[in-house]
């Protein structure tokens, strides 16, 4: 069974800076990709970054490109999300997804969450 493990939200002044972590456990995880997703009070959830295991693509959501950056060391199971110039506007639960395809079938996991709140 995979399990996403995040960490290193906070409480961060406008401006200010934090870097998330999800490390998944399984020795033989090996995700299509793995992504960051937020949701913050009364809002759906949204995708933040999303990247491609294999070869690293990047994506992210307009509202934090050239501000967030998500990277990833494969050999810990590890993806990072790295956050800069926070605004108050990315206050908000960040959860760590991660999908893969065994046996053809689609699978999807989530992380618990981990807090991110952004004072002015």
């Amino acid at each position: 069974q995979v399990q996403l493990v995040e960490s290193g939200g906070g409480l961060v002044q406008a401006g200010g800076s934090l870097r998330l972590s999800c490390a998944a456990s399984g020795r033989t995880f090996s995700p299509a990709a793995m992504a960051w997703f937020r949701q913050a009070p009364g809002k759906e959830r949204e995708a933040v970054a999303t990247i491609i295991w294999s070869g690293g693509s990047t994506y992210y959501a307009d509202s934090v490109k050239g501000r967030f950056t998500i990277s990833r060391d494969n050999a810990k199971n590890t993806v990072y999300l790295q956050m800069n110039s926070l605004k108050p506007e990315d206050t908000a639960v960040y959860y760590c997804h991660a999908r893969r395809t065994v046996a053809g079938a689609q699978l999807a996991y989530w992380g618990q969450g981990t807090q991110v709140t952004v004072s002015s």
